[in-house]
């Protein structure tokens, strides 16, 4: 994934980070190709800076 603030491949030694990082635009930005992959949403959901509402909206679709 490209992105104009980020060095991605500065973050492809911290696959934690990076994982973070591309959920974080995935749910915040819609920069993804496919779906989000719902393990990993709730792996690093404590970890994910997301805006307040969707993260809201997003855990009630989750806990269903």
């Amino acid at each position: 994934m490209k992105h104009w603030s980020v060095n991605a491949r500065r973050l492809e030694n911290d696959p934690d980070a990076l994982m973070v990082w591309e959920l974080e635009n995935a749910v915040n930005f819609g920069l993804r190709n496919g779906k989000i992959n719902k393990q990993d949403l709730l792996a690093y959901w404590d970890k994910l800076d997301i805006d307040p509402h969707k993260k809201k909206f997003l855990s009630l679709i989750l806990s269903q």
